[in-house]
């Protein structure tokens, strides 16, 4: 019996303890909400929105603060800063505040915000930008920004005139454009001076025993350069060892098989043993350089190179190169190529300025020493955050012209913001029909972008009043008018879209 009430005294004691406890618990809760209620009540808030029109960058501390939840800082950053709305979800976000130096804005793939007074830019990704989804009607206050560094076979629309003058800021591989990112392949100037990679000649003269003079690396075949057709008339009149897909004479090491292995350590050493690669790019654009051409340089190898017809305005030295363009037929080419692998001196001047650290092409080294991005490298913005900070400083100047009762400026692209002519086949490779061969699509699919693109244009005024945007007398909205096009014609000009390798 003395067991029993001791264990209810036990019991009672225990439970006075606890509600002492949560009573404690309880005030600490209550002083502590008062608190931060003081903590909002002085705080840069009114009707819970904040006032940033004077001096927006002050809000940043507010936005880091604990107690809002992350819709809570969207929803404030969205009513406070302009809107870049991501109408192709290129980063997949749907809101982040973004400090581009003095400037912030908010961007997002929301497309909520398509009618929010703040929105100002829509930015579009080229492979998948389509005139059947874009967001009208659009309004004279919203800029368009166009980001393709891509090839043209991605997206054949953008490369006509009604299209690429959508848009008033564009990011692309043209030097002509308001971002250019010719250069989005290399690295930086050491990565072609190093010699990490190079074979000695005297060690690449003993492999020819076993290798070809040049070497061919592609599994994306039948591109618009008509590049296949090249080679294959190539090999007819010299020696190619090729290990990609296309025209595959040779196997890669099992380990180097996978497509993802094309910037490993021991594909490289591979590649390094050979006097020339073939460096074919998939489109022949101006300014469209990619890795066909950096990767032989970065390894001492000479590259053989047809692509860009402006490629000479990039090259490190006015010999670092042999151009495709420069002979009338592929046996013209086998032949120079021939007699530079007797010559080790005429050889050796195509890969002195790496032996010697030098690069002389001043444009290239200024166009690596402006750019406002980096490759590869953590400590700096990547093309896409530098696409974007653009857009938004646009935008800012524009509101702090405005603020001034000034008129907005207008930035609009032109035809040479992405300059690709027709695709074309070599006359010594006519069309011949091949069961699902690609080579027979890029000419229609070219032909059918056009048709597309003049399905978009521009009004000169306003067809009425109620047409025109709200607060802007005498303005209105753009709008896109669209023509009908028959379905197997719109077939043609989806085909082939994806990544070159």
């Amino acid at each position: 019996m003395v067991r029993i009430q001791r264990g209810k005294l036990l019991a009672f004691c225990l439970c006075v303890m606890a509600t002492v406890f949560l009573l404690i618990t309880l005030q600490v809760v209550v002083e502590l909400g008062k608190f931060e209620g003081k903590k909002f009540k002085n705080s840069h808030l009114k009707d819970g929105h904040a006032q940033m029109e004077a001096e927006p960058l002050h809000l940043h501390p507010f936005f880091n603060r604990e107690g809002l939840t992350l819709n809570r800082k969207k929803t404030l950053a969205a009513d406070s800063f302009p809107i870049m709305l991501w109408w192709s979800p290129l980063t997949g976000e749907t809101g982040r505040l973004s400090q581009c130096g003095a400037d912030a804005c908010f961007f997002t793939i929301n497309r909520t915000y398509l009618h929010h007074h703040r929105t100002k830019a829509f930015l579009f990704y080229g492979t998948d930008f389509s005139i059947d989804s874009l967001p009208l009607p659009r309004k004279a206050h919203h800029d368009w920004a166009l980001f393709h560094e891509e090839s043209p076979k991605n997206n054949y629309k953008l490369f006509h005139q009604p299209v690429i003058t959508l848009f008033n800021y564009t990011a692309t591989f043209s030097r002509h454009s308001h971002l250019p990112l010719t250069t989005q392949y290399l690295e930086g100037t050491e990565v072609l001076t190093s010699l990490r990679h190079l074979v000695p000649l005297r060690s690449k003269n003993h492999l020819r025993k076993s290798l070809a003079p040049l070497v061919y690396v592609q599994s994306d075949c039948d591109p618009p350069s008509d590049r296949d057709s090249y080679v294959r008339e190539l090999m007819t009149y010299i020696e190619v060892d090729s290990y990609g897909e296309c025209l595959r004479n040779k196997p890669l090491p099992p380990q180097l098989s996978n497509p993802a292995s094309m910037d490993a350590d021991g594909f490289f050493r591979i590649l390094a043993q050979y006097k020339f690669i073939l460096a074919f790019e998939n489109a022949v654009c101006d300014d469209y350089i990619t890795e066909k051409l950096w990767r032989p340089l970065k390894l001492g190898v000479v590259p053989v190179y047809y692509g860009s017809p402006s490629i000479a305005d990039w090259l490190p030295s006015n010999r670092s190169a042999i151009l495709v363009s420069e002979f009338s037929h592929p046996r013209e080419l086998a032949s120079y190529i021939r007699a530079l692998d007797r010559d080790d001196r005429r050889y050796q001047a195509y890969i002195e300025w790496k032996l010697k650290g030098e690069i002389s092409n001043q444009r290239l080294l200024t166009a690596l020493r402006e750019r406002k991005w980096g490759v590869q490298d953590v400590k700096q913005d990547n093309y896409i955050d530098a696409f974007e900070c653009m857009v938004c400083t646009k935008v800012w100047d524009n509101i702090r012209l405005q603020e001034k009762g000034l008129p907005p400026k207008r930035w609009q692209a032109d035809v040479t913001h992405l300059s690709c002519p027709e695709p074309t086949v070599f006359a010594f490779s006519p069309l011949v029909p091949r069961r699902r061969s690609l080579r027979e699509m890029w000419i229609p699919s070219f032909q059918q972008s056009k048709k597309e693109a003049r399905a978009l244009s521009f009004p000169v005024s306003c067809p009425d009043e109620s047409s025109q945007e709200e607060g802007s007398p005498g303005r209105c909205p753009y709008t896109l008018k669209q023509v009908s096009i028959p379905s197997e014609e719109l077939m043609l000009s989806n085909c082939g879209a994806g990544e070159d390798s």
